[in-house]
């Protein structure tokens, strides 16, 4: 009798392990498979985000304190319209607008000598600074559709979050 209890406790503490390796193994492959949906998700992501190139060429040279809001041309905006979600390029769309113009407001009210400027028909932005040496940002390589940069003339232009315009305004212009 001694001997069957032996025999039984090597089967079940096989069986034991045998199941304790499947479920592992269940496990890690599951885990690739999320993994892999994960990559394939963030690829298609990274591909929606990316916003077409611009149809002009142009430059638009900056040479004193300016707050320089662009916006993607037209046929730039019918290209995004096309790649990315309707009610998603509806928000967006509405956030520049509401976003600009709030910011336009505060400028005007509490920096009325900075100038604005508005775009959507350039590519390039070169700032000349004082010291006659100037920086070329381009459009192109801005993932969102608009956007604001301020230039005080002296130091690098600074791509500036609009939803905090107030803030970026006295670090900015006052360092």
């Amino acid at each position: 009798m001694h001997k069957v209890t032996v025999k039984r406790k090597i089967y079940f503490s096989g069986w034991w392990f045998f199941l304790f390796c499947f479920i592992l193994y269940s496990a890690c492959i599951e885990k690739k498979r999320n993994k892999i949906s994960q990559n394939s998700n963030f690829q298609q992501q990274d591909t929606n985000r990316r916003k077409p190139p611009g149809s002009f060429e142009d430059t638009l040279v900056i040479t004193y304190p300016s707050a320089v809001f662009y916006n993607s041309d037209s046929l730039q905006l019918q290209k995004i319209k096309g790649l990315s979600d309707e009610n998603q390029f509806e928000s967006n769309m509405h956030d520049c607008f509401f976003q600009m113009r709030n910011a336009q407001m505060v400028m005007k009210q509490y920096w009325p000598k900075i100038h604005i400027i508005e775009t959507s028909t350039h590519r390039f932005l070169q700032f000349v600074k004082m010291n006659k040496t100037s920086t070329i940002i381009d459009l192109n390589t801005k993932g969102d559709i608009c956007g604001i940069f301020l230039f005080d003339g002296k130091k690098e232009p600074e791509l500036t979050d609009m939803m905090n315009i107030d803030t970026f305004l006295g670090f900015y212009f006052e360092k």
